[in-house]
């Protein structure tokens, strides 16, 4: 009765705060003898072993891999089934005049013709004349003037940035003797299906690009553009408007023609009359013989005001190899001039700016550009986010023009911003951030291993598969290498690694765009710093733009508190990469391929090209 009464007396915190604190028996054996005087005897104690402790499990450490890039392969060519066409052939006496258009007595034309063609062009033209048995770029004996018309259209593709050589053929000569009847039947029956593999070759090129962009990497992620090709032969066999009707299988949109125009200009232009060494690395005080040549380009490429303030110096100095103290402030001037950030440094990206790139490098970039706007809709939209990560900006446009821009800092190399398109959803004020499980897994779970009770101290919540709270330092985190069974998200702060808000477009690879506490890294020329996601310089703007609202709406919402906003427009967004891109004016600016895609760009279409026109 005493030692109940003992029991009693001691405060309930005291045996909580013991239990919890003694996990191992021997130790809660212990704390009981202390409480009550040792009330068990030695002997049963000695019989009492410990239970064995399981052994530690050793855990293998596994990054989450970013996405790869892959080898380009190819679609291959195949042979051209003609027996669809074939088997519903009519008995003919080779007496056009009697009636019909010459189709079914053109057919021996088919027997061993060998055409290649993509798969589903093949298809669609078995498809296609199977149900039509007539003929679409012939008239008579001859080639029709629907046919000089498209062959005309198909020469012409190098000013979309196409080949010309991949759709290539010539019109049938016109004469011919009549006792060559079948002979001449057979060519024109020949010519008629090789244009018409050639003109659903370039409408496919034109809708949807010759390279799939999905092939090239794990970052690239498009919606299949699908094109009926049989129903581009009806329609051309419907139409006296060849060239319209194959022009409107390009791109329509006003970025499309700005580079198209920036591609004819630079094939009539001469190369760079100045020319200065990319590499250069200049600093003051120090000396380059292609110093004399920047200072050309600064005067040239800048305006009135700058020519007039800096006058002196550039005479004095025209000549000079040297980088002189003095002259910092006129090369900082220089490149605030541009946009750059102005630390008076003259490397790669100032050169860039003002003496440019040669002129087939620019050409590259141009058509790199128009194929990668075919893998986009023909229209883009209006209003619309258009993101361009080689040039580290975000340009809201509406109503025909650009009417926000600013600063972004997007994917890392090592954890690239992919490419795609989307709709924006929603507003985040005061958000929480979604830990991505590559992120838990390459940069946290290591500091976790040593310091489990992290991510309770630095705002951050931890939850199960079922969303119930676990606290960071009760989870063993040594058990898990390469996948962890948590949640983990920050809590809304000024140190939340999205700062006051951010814009949703859902999608597979949880980019989207938002604030953030490093304001610094916006001053600077290359922003690639981020886990993939696009950082905003100016986010209440660019939230303000796309709700049609003030930013003092955008500044109360953001006073009151954690909360979402669905957005009630369709605004498409691209998360794009384009290398050269055009202002609303039209003005082409070039950015250097941050990832390096211009180049796996480049192989894919000499892999294309290893079909197309394979050698010998």
């Amino acid at each position: 009765m005493t030692v109940f009464r003992q029991f009693l007396a001691i405060p309930a915190c005291f045996l909580a705060v013991a239990v919890l604190a003694a996990p191992e028996p021997a130790q809660a054996q212990n704390i009981f003898e202390r409480l009550f005087g040792g009330g068990i005897k030695r002997k049963e104690r000695e019989e009492v072993r410990p239970a064995p402790q399981p052994k530690k499990r050793v855990v293998k450490r596994v990054k989450i891999s970013a996405p790869s890039y892959y080898t380009y392969r190819a679609d291959p060519l195949v042979k051209v089934s003609f027996k669809p066409i074939l088997e519903g052939r009519q008995e003919v006496n080779f007496a056009p005049s009697l009636g019909g258009n010459g189709f079914d007595e053109a057919l021996d034309g088919l027997q061993d013709f060998d055409l290649r063609a993509y798969e589903d062009v093949a298809a669609a033209l078995g498809e296609y004349y199977a149900d039509n048995r007539r003929f679409i770029w012939v008239s008579g004996f001859s080639a029709n003037a629907r046919a000089t018309e498209a062959v005309r259209v198909l020469g012409e593709a190098a000013g979309y940035g196409l080949d010309p050589a991949d759709y290539s053929l010539s019109l049938p000569a016109p004469g011919f003797a009549m006792e060559d009847t079948a002979a001449r039947y057979a060519e024109l029956m020949r010519f008629e299906m090789t244009l018409s593999a050639r003109v659903l070759l370039y409408a496919r090129d034109a809708w949807r690009g010759r390279i799939d962009p999905n092939r090239l990497s794990g970052y690239h992620d498009f919606p299949a553009k699908p094109l009926d090709l049989a129903k581009v032969l009806d329609r051309l066999a419907h139409t006296q408007d060849v060239r319209t009707y194959l022009e409107s299988r390009h791109p329509q949109n006003e970025r499309y023609a700005a580079l198209r125009v920036e591609l004819e200009a630079l094939r009539a232009s001469a190369e760079n009359d100045i020319v200065v060494d990319p590499k250069l690395f200049l600093r003051p005080g120090q000396s380059s013989p292609e110093f004399p040549n920047m200072l050309k380009l600064f005067a040239r490429e800048t305006d009135d005001a700058f020519r007039t303030e800096f006058k002196e110096l550039l005479e004095v100095h025209a000549a000079s190899e040297e980088y002189a103290q003095e002259l910092a402030p006129l090369v900082k001037a220089a490149q605030k001039f541009k946009g750059l950030q102005a630390d008076g440094i003259i490397g790669p990206r100032t050169v860039g700016a003002f003496a440019g790139e040669s002129k087939a490098a620019r050409i590259d970039k141009v058509e790199y550009a128009l194929e990668r706007l075919r893998w986009h809709p023909s229209e883009l939209g209006s209003p619309r986010v258009f993101i361009n990560q080689p040039a580290f900006t975000a340009t809201y446009f509406e109503g025909g023009e650009d009417r926000l821009s600013m600063r972004v800092v997007v994917g890392k190399t090592t954890n690239q911003t992919s490419f795609f398109h989307d709709v924006i959803e929603q507003i985040d004020y005061n958000p929480y951030w979604g830990v991505p499980q590559s992120i838990i897994v390459n940069e946290m779970l290591p500091r976790l291993y040593n310091d489990p009770g992290y991510l309770d101290r630095a705002g951050y919540e931890v939850t199960d598969a079922r969303g119930r709270r676990i606290s960071s330092s009760s989870i063993n985190w040594g058990r898990y290498g390469g996948k962890v069974p948590f949640n983990v998200r920050q809590r809304p702060s000024e140190r939340n690694a999205l700062g006051e808000l951010k814009i949703l477009f859902p999608n597979k690879h949880a980019i989207y765009m938002h604030d953030t506490p490093s304001k610094s890294l916006f001053e600077r020329d290359v922003r690639a710093f981020s886990h993939g996601c696009v950082r905003l310089a100016d986010p209440r703007g660019m939230a303000a733009a796309v709700l049609a609202k003030p930013v003092d709406y955008v500044a109360a919402k953001i006073g009151a508190g954690h909360s979402s906003e669905k957005i009630t427009r369709n605004i498409p967004v691209y998360v794009a990469y384009f290398t050269a891109w055009p202002d609303d004016a039209g003005t082409v600016t070039y950015s250097d391929d941050i990832y390096g895609r211009d180049d796996r760009l480049k192989k894919a279409f000499e892999a294309i090209d290893a079909v197309r026109k394979p050698a010998g």
